[in-house]
Formats: C-alpha cells, sequence, structure tokens
C-alpha cells in the first residue's frame, strides 16, 4: 500500500515546517507547497517542495496533476494582529479569499480531507477560563475575523460538499525541534518566547513587559504556551481520525496550563545563564489578562497530551535562536 500523499500549505513556516518533519518521520508522504512570503525554504526538511501562492489556482491545479494528494494541510494565514488592523484587506485576501481557492481546487480533484489551523482569536475577549470550544465567538481584530470566517465556510463545506475536516484554535505554539534543525523565524519577531531569547542573544536591548497592573499573580498576563511539536502530532492524530471515517471536527489545542509575562522572562534567564534587561511599561490595547486552554476535547476525543513542559519550550527555543 503507497504512503498516503499529504499537501502542506505553508509547509517552510514556523508550525508548518516542523508538522513536514514529523509527518515526514511519521510515514508519510510530504509535498510542501508555500509562496516564501513569510516562509523560508531552508526550513523544509523534505524533497518535494513546489513554490506557489494560493491565488494562482492554475499553479495548484499543477500541483494537484502532479501528486495523488490524500489530505491538505493549511498553515498559510497570515498571523500579525496589529498588521490585521492596519491592513485588514491584505488579510482577507490571504486568509479567507484564498484559502476558499484552495478549497474549490480540493473538491475539483475530490480531496476531501482538511486539517485547518484556526487560531483562540476567534473568541475575543474571555468570558471564562479556562476556554472551552462553546465559548462565544466575538473576535476583536480582523485576523481573529479572518479565521472565524473559514471556520463558518469549512462547515458549509462539509455540509453542502462533504468535506471533511478537522479544525484547530491554537493559543501560543512556541518552542522548537529538539534537533535544532528549524525553529521559529518570523519577520518582524512579535512572540514573546523569540522576543526574550533574542534580549538574551543581545540582539535587542531589552524585552519590554506590557503591563504590570493585570489582576494576576504577579500583575503580568498569563498565557498558555504549547510546544511546537506537540501541536504537530495533534495534526497527524487528526488527520488520522479523518482517514478513518471520522467527522469534521475542532478542538483548542494549548497546555491547559497558564504562565505569566515574568515567570517565563525568569525561566529564560535560568535556561539561558544571562541577566538580561527588562523594562516594565504600559498596558497595550486588546491584552486580555489570562488567556488558557480547556483542552479537555482534544485530549479525551484525540487522545493527545502535549509531552512538552515550559523548561522544554525555552530550552529548544534557545537551542534553536542560538545557533541560528
Amino acid at each position: 500500500m503507497r504512503p498516503k500523499t499529504i499537501l502542506v500549505i505553508g509547509g517552510a513556516g514556523y508550525i508548518g515546517s516542523h508538522q513536514v518533519k514529523l509527518l515526514d518521520q511519521r510515514g508519510y508522504n510530504v509535498i510542501v507547497y508555500d509562496n516564501l512570503s513569510t516562509g523560508y525554504r531552508d526550513l523544509v526538511t523534505v524533497d518535494n517542495f513546489e513554490e506557489g501562492d494560493l491565488a494562482d489556482k492554475d499553479r495548484l491545479r499543477e500541483v494537484f496533476n502532479k501528486y495523488q494528494i490524500d489530505a491538505v494541510m493549511h498553515f498559510a494565514a497570515f498571523i500579525q494582529v496589529g498588521e490585521s488592523i492596519k491592513d485588514p484587506a491584505k488579510y482577507y485576501r490571504n486568509n479567507v479569499t484564498n484559502a476558499i481557492n484552495l478549497l474549490d481546487i480540493m473538491l475539483e480533484y475530490d480531496v476531501k480531507n482538511l486539517i485547518f489551523s484556526s487560531t483562540a482569536a476567534v473568541y475575543g475577549e474571555p468570558e471564562e477560563i479556562p476556554i472551552k470550544e462553546t465559548h462565544t465567538k466575538a473576535p476583536i481584530n480582523p485576523y481573529g475575523r479572518s479565521k472565524l470566517m473559514i471556520e463558518k465556510i469549512l462547515k458549509d463545506y462539509d455540509q453542502a460538499y462533504g468535506l471533511r475536516y478537522t479544525c484547530f484554535r491554537y493559543f501560543n505554539a512556541s518552542g522548537a525541534d529538539d534537533s535544532g534543525r528549524i525553529g521559529e523565524k518570523h519577520n518582524p519577531e512579535t512572540h514573546l518566547i523569540p522576543l526574550i531569547l533574542q534580549t538574551a542573544l543581545g540582539e535587542r536591548d531589552d524585552i519590554y513587559i506590557f503591563g504590570i497592573d493585570y489582576n494576576t499573580k504577579d500583575g503580568t498576563c498569563i498565557r498558555d504556551f504549547v510546544h511546537v511539536n506537540d501541536l504537530a502530532d495533534a495534526h497527524i492524530k487528526g488527520l488520522e481520525r479523518l482517514f478513518g471515517g471520522g467527522g469534521s471536527e475542532t478542538f483548542n489545542l494549548g497546555s491547559g496550563k497558564g504562565y505569566s509575562v515574568k515567570e517565563i522572562i525568569n525561566q529564560a534567564k535560568e535556561i539561558t545563564g544571562v541577566d538580561f534587561k527588562v523594562v516594565e511599561g504600559e498596558r497595550r490595547d486588546g491584552d486580555p489578562a489570562i488567556l488558557i486552554a480547556d483542552s479537555s476535547k482534544v485530549k479525551q476525543v484525540l487522545k493527545w497530551e502535549p509531552k512538552y513542559t515550559l523548561n522544554d519550550i525555552i530550552r529548544t527555543a534557545w537551542n534553536w535562536h542560538k545557533h541560528n
């Protein structure tokens, strides 16, 4: 029996590249499709790389003609909240219109298994902690709205055309592969742990804390961090459930544990051995005090358990940043 062929859209990006590596290790035939606008060719660990954009339906058709694709994983969204507020058109074009292009080509070629990466940003301001999948969906920025639109579109495509999906709402993807071969590379960097580690490396003068007067144990925001390889493992479990005939489903993906900004900074100082400069400042608009996932559904349905601790997350990220 031939191995199943998985098309990974955005497989040269941070999460996509870790997904590609794990799929390959588990015996899948992996094809990467990426326009390299935010991805990097050197993060791709398999041979089958196809450069192309989701806006280009003819290029997509070439790829679907060339390979016998069994399922698609979609990681090719723009993800910067601030940028989405400044330039919503860019986000709706790529995250919504281009995603519909992909769905339509999938149907054209009778490929009806999709793994879709969504976000906790679909929830907006939390009404309850931890956040369950049933929480009100009221995103407060175009990025979150673009993801929620596709979630709704997927439901309609499933009902009308039988396109089955597993949708994962990420909290904070973090860490790097144990090998040090791939890791988190954004330009500009906006994520907390890489910014802290860049400060430890002397690439930044200081790390800035946005707000120290929240109603939390140390006054700083609390967030749920999950290792990128734990995410990739959940995606494969979601994929195998679809291949086994499972119906469409949506899951939170987080560790279910919350860590404050100060806790992460202190842990990073311990792991790196560097006492870097920390600046305490004003709150940022739209930052809830606490965001923690209720991940009981994904644990129950997919039998998924995160294996990496916060220490592992920072240690693997540090190993990557030191050498890259």
